[in-house]
C-alpha cells in the first residue's frame, strides 16, 4: 500500500514535467524553423512589403504544425542591417518570439503566478550578392 502511495506522489509530477516539457520544445522547434524559414523567404522577396506578408503566414503555419496558434505579425520582427532592407548582399536579422502556457494550470491561479515560458529564435541571413536591387 505505502508502495502505491509513494508511487503516485512521484509518478504525478513526473508525468506534468514530461507534458510541459514536450510542449515547450514543440514550441521551440516551432520558433527555430519559423525563424529559419521566414529569413529565407524575405532574402528572396521581391520587396519588403510581399516578403514580410509571405513571411508572417510562414510563421503562423510553423506554429500550427506543432499545435500553436500564433499571430505570425506579432511574432515576427525583423531589423534589417541596411537601406534598403533587401539590397544585395545586405543581412537580415529574423526574430521570432512567443510565450507557452503552462499546461493544466488553472486561470485563477495563472492570474496571480506567471505560468508562461518564452520562447525566441533568430536567424540572421544575407541577401544574394547577385540579385536585382529593390
Amino acid at each position: 500500500m505505502e508502495f502505491l502511495g509513494v508511487s503516485l506522489l512521484l509518478l504525478v509530477p513526473i508525468v506534468y514535467l514530461v507534458l510541459t516539457l514536450a510542449r515547450v520544445q514543440a514550441a521551440a522547434f516551432a520558433a527555430e524553423g519559423a525563424a529559419r524559414e521566414a529569413g529565407r523567404i524575405l532574402a528572396q522577396a521581391e520587396s519588403l512589403e510581399a516578403g514580410a506578408a509571405r513571411a508572417e503566414r510562414a510563421v503562423a503555419l510553423a506554429f500550427s504544425d506543432q499545435g500553436f496558434e500564433v499571430d505570425g505579425g506579432r511574432a515576427l520582427a525583423v531589423t534589417c542591417a541596411a537601406d534598403p532592407c533587401l539590397a544585395p548582399g545586405a543581412e537580415v536579422l529574423v526574430r521570432v518570439d512567443m510565450a507557452v502556457d503552462l499546461p493544466l494550470v488553472p486561470d485563477a491561479i495563472r492570474a496571480e503566478v506567471p505560468a508562461r515560458v518564452p520562447v525566441s529564435a533568430a536567424h540572421l541571413v544575407v541577401v544574394g550578392q547577385f540579385r536585382e536591387a529593390p
